[in-house]
């Protein structure tokens, strides 16, 4: 617990002295630099220019466009950035009366393809326009847009929104967990008011201002290569975009009412893939980057998912001895409630998620052994940078021919 406090007055303190930054060099992006010009002059109506990367996502598409057209406060344009696609992505983004962008040469996946396409957005884009990024596997809850602009209207020195994510139904036992995982982030994000652990690549919202800022930031302050707004050797470019943005001083957030519908990984091995790369990705950028006072909280999270697993480990490898040892069971009041705390934490973090997944959550060893799984991938993350193996795979496939998840 004092761990945590630490942590958290530590960020406090750096967000804080970010926030009343006045170095233009360091922290361009900082609210007392970017509040400055042009106080008090209108730029207009805030605009929302979509940007959707797809690659083979003909089948998932349409939700996405759908969920796009159908806002109440809808965007003014909306550009399919189609990758490499060997299926009807593109035919099927000009039916919707969308643009299609397709990329050119491009070896370096969805960040490649972004790059590519923002160096042609972002010259036409002025001071109160808006770009979103969003996956073309997400559906946009209806009234995101409408929250995200009037934040922007707001809030000039707001630099980025990111959205909450929640799993789609289905996949049974195994969809219902990461539906509780994504119950439980959503909740702790809503506890930390609105304060960005990641500008989730599922969608989330930038000033053009800060996305030039990053690009002409790159080589220079930040990692990466000098004229690109991603970082194409990132393995979670979204994770990386928003180091890049608080190291700058950006002000960043994710409001409770800007929620999207993601896709969910419907085998094992699929999720061993995703969140392999997640992990991975997590761990390379903060080495990256180095210990700052932007990475602090991120070197905290990844030494207590380390602990976590060494923890939960031990309490399960004691559990299993303690079977093997005694021959009668001994019940004992105090190691009971405590018991009855952990359930009851378990319960109400995913109450929002309905019946079967409070369901879940009473029954404990299943989330348990999700925990475990998690627990294996962050190890062999860890093992794989040790030993320097190259990580080289595509984006978790749902089936053959339905494209990749994110």
């Amino acid at each position: 617990m004092l761990f945590a406090a630490g942590i958290a007055l530590l960020e406090r303190r750096a967000t804080n002295r970010s926030r009343r930054s006045s170095n233009a060099h360091l922290t361009p992006l900082a609210p007392k630099i970017v509040m400055v010009p042009p106080a008090g002059v209108f730029a207009g109506p805030v605009t929302v220019t979509v940007l959707i990367p797809a690659h083979n996502e003909a089948l998932s598409l349409p939700v996405t466009l759908a969920s796009l057209l159908t806002q109440s406060h809808p965007p003014e344009r909306v550009i399919v950035v189609a990758d490499n696609c060997t299926d009807d992505t593109v035919t099927i983004a000009r039916a919707h009366g969308v643009e299609v962008v397709e990329s050119v040469g491009n070896t370096q996946k969805k960040a490649g393809a972004l790059n590519q396409a923002l160096k042609r957005v972002l010259p036409g884009q002025l001071d109160n326009d808006v770009v979103m990024i969003m996956d073309a596997d997400t559906a946009l809850d209806d009234g995101f847009l409408a929250e995200a602009v009037t934040r922007f209207t707001s809030d000039r020195a707001l630099m980025a929104i990111g959205g909450l994510f929640y799993g789609e139904p289905g996949f049974g036992l195994l969809g219902l967990l990461q539906r509780n995982e994504y119950v439980r982030y959503s909740r702790e994000l809503a506890r930390r008011r609105g304060r960005v652990f990641v500008l989730t690549g599922t969608a989330s919202l930038f000033r053009p201002l800060a996305l030039r800022s990053v690009a002409e930031n790159r080589g220079v302050t930040i990692p990466g290569v000098p004229g690109d707004v991603y970082d194409t050797y990132a393995l979670t470019e979204d994770n990386e975009l928003t180091l890049a943005l608080k190291s700058l001083g950006g002000l960043i957030t994710s409001p409770t009412q800007c929620t999207v519908v993601t896709e969910l990984m419907p085998t094992l091995p699929a999720l061993w893939q995703q969140r392999l790369r997640w992990q991975r990705g997590a761990l390379e950028n903060i080495g990256t980057y180095g210990l700052t006072p932007a990475t602090l909280r991120y070197w905290a999270q990844q030494l207590g998912i380390g602990y976590s697993v060494i923890a939960l480990t031990s309490f399960l490898s004691l559990m299993v001895l303690t079977l093997l040892a005694v021959s009668t069971w001994i019940w004992f009041p105090f190691w009971l409630c405590l018991g009855l705390v952990f359930v009851t934490e378990r319960v109400v973090t995913v109450w929002k998620g309905g019946w079967r997944a409070r369901l879940l959550a009473v029954t404990v060893l299943p989330e348990l052994c999700f925990d475990m799984f998690l627990n294996v991938v962050y190890v062999k993350g860890i093992v794989d940078i040790t030993l320097g193996r190259q990580a080289d795979w595509e984006h978790a496939s749902r089936q053959v021919g339905t494209g990749s998840a994110a």
